[in-house]
């Protein structure tokens, strides 16, 4: 038994490090990006990025939770390997279909939504990135369902470090702009690939089983609605901006919203725990309280850190990002950085949920906000520009926690106090509004401290020392 939790205990701790390692090292990628790519370019890159998301949750279409699910309940090592051949099957079949599509349909796509056709060959090349990395996920999913997790870290780190390297190259030295991105991607997924070759042998084959691939997709695609929900409230936004302003406008704000998931650093290990330890927890008889106290706790720890972006966000992005030409992205990071927060928080706050086994509303409730979503992206870009979509990203999010949070105390109640959660999220929401207000107008910068200590205001009003008396005593 110890021997098993500590093996839990190191895989745990090496995936969130790989996790940490990777978000970093994309992060400290966008000085490169914005020092070669002007706006536009940069817009071009977020718009193909967005497409490229959405394709890869269908690519995958759920099979990923499925094959987690029959890798543990088959007992044969050659029926685990054979799911895996259907998978890999069936996630090629999609993925070159795309792949076709985006030969045929490149050239009207690049000018319609990327304003010229020059950008053809971009597309072309995602589509090729698109079939390494579905070979690549399913590989390493193999090695991770059977405990190689640090032949999976060390190979996803390497293959982010070989992008970087690779991408800075070819922008350097070759000046190939947006392709540069795309090309270093295949290069890392090519060479990944030959440490995987003997793996992709074992599994490459066109020949899959009909029985196992029904029993996939009936497991995992009631989970693709949600996924898809997710990326049009979080990823949507970019064409709506390119539709309704101009490739500029996404490239400023792919800037802003890759400052604004850095919050994911802190937020992905406490995601990682969560779940876990909420069950773990669930048959103490102060259970209940606890999780009321975590709601509390964490909550105010995001609007601190919310605080904090926003007081800091002008000066890391021009340490970051020198171009000038990018300092409008400062206005959007603090707002944005609370979607991400929040994109996060609904995972605490439907514990309740989960202990009941009520997940399927989850889909439902994200399936209203992000049709939510794409209404506020229509009425809101035309009116605000950038503001429109950041504004229409946070209050999607919102609608998300408030509907999750309301089902969940339905089903399983938390003596939590919603007035005890809403002031200080108010509160942290003025705050940071405030300190954004004083940057975008060139305020007197003390009045920053003045939203600082408007904040400590109302957690003194709203109990925080004794919250966090009462959850170190066990209470």
């Amino acid at each position: 038994m110890l021997k098993q939790l500590k093996r839990l205990g190191g895989d745990s701790l090496l995936y969130a490090l790989m996790n940490v390692g990777t978000k970093l090292i994309a992060f400290l990628m966008l000085p490169i990006y914005t020092t070669y790519l002007n706006p536009s370019e940069m817009g071009a890159f977020e718009l193909i990025e967005s497409i490229v998301s959405i394709l890869t949750f269908v690519i995958i279409f759920g099979t990923d939770n499925a094959l987690a699910y029959y890798f543990y309940k088959e007992k044969e090592e050659k029926d685990k390997e054979q799911f895996f051949k259907t998978a890999l099957s069936f996630r090629l079949v999609i993925a070159m279909v795309f792949f076709l599509i985006f030969i045929v349909m490149g050239p009207y796509f690049a000018e319609v939504f990327l304003g010229s056709r020059d950008y053809y060959s971009v597309v072309l090349i995602a589509g090729t990135v698109l079939i390494s990395e579905a070979v690549i996920t399913l590989l390493l999913t193999f090695d991770r369902f059977n405990f190689k997790s640090k032949k999976v870290a060390g190979l996803t780190v390497f293959k982010l470090l070989l992008v970087a390297l690779s991408s800075y190259v070819l922008l350097k030295f070759l000046n190939l702009k947006v392709e540069s991105i795309y090309i270093g991607r295949l290069i890392s997924g090519l060479v990944v690939l030959v440490f995987l070759i003997r793996p992709l042998f074992n599994f490459l084959s066109f020949k899959f089983r009909k029985d196992q691939l029904i029993k996939l997709l009936r497991y995992g695609a009631p989970l693709v609605p949600a996924s898809i929900a997710f990326w049009i409230i979080t990823f949507s936004n970019r064409i709506f901006l390119s539709m309704f302003e101009s490739l500029e406008s996404v490239g400023i704000f792919g800037v802003a919203i890759k400052f604004a998931t850095v919050i994911t650093l802190l937020t992905s290990s406490v995601q990682m725990a969560w779940r876990p330890y909420s069950m773990s927890i669930k048959d103490q008889p102060n259970a209940k309280k606890i999780y009321a106290n975590i709601f509390y706790i964490i909550l105010i720890i995001g609007m601190l850190g919310l605080i904090s972006i926003a007081s800091l966000a002008p000066f890391l992005l021009k340490f970051m990002v020198p171009d000038m030409i990018y300092m409008e992205a400062a206005n959007y990071i603090a707002m944005l950085s609370l979607g991400s927060f929040l994109s996060f928080y609904y995972l605490i706050v439907s514990v309740g949920l989960f202990l009941e086994e009520k997940t399927a509303v989850i889909s439902i409730y994200v399936g209203i906000s992000a049709v939510v979503s794409v209404i506020l992206n229509i009425s809101l870009i035309p009116l605000f520009s950038i503001w429109g979509a950041v504004l229409a990203l946070v209050i999607s999010y919102v609608l998300v926690n408030v509907l999750i949070f309301i089902k969940s105390q339905s089903v399983y109640y938390i003596p939590v106090s919603l007035k005890k959660l809403l002031i200080p999220f108010i509160g942290g929401v003025i705050s940071t509004g405030s300190i954004v207000i004083i940057y975008m107008y060139n305020f007197n910068s003390y009045y920053i401290f003045i939203s600082w200590i408007f904040f400590f205001i109302v957690l003194l009003l709203t109990g925080f020392g004794k919250t966090v008396l009462n959850f170190t005593r066990g209470r």
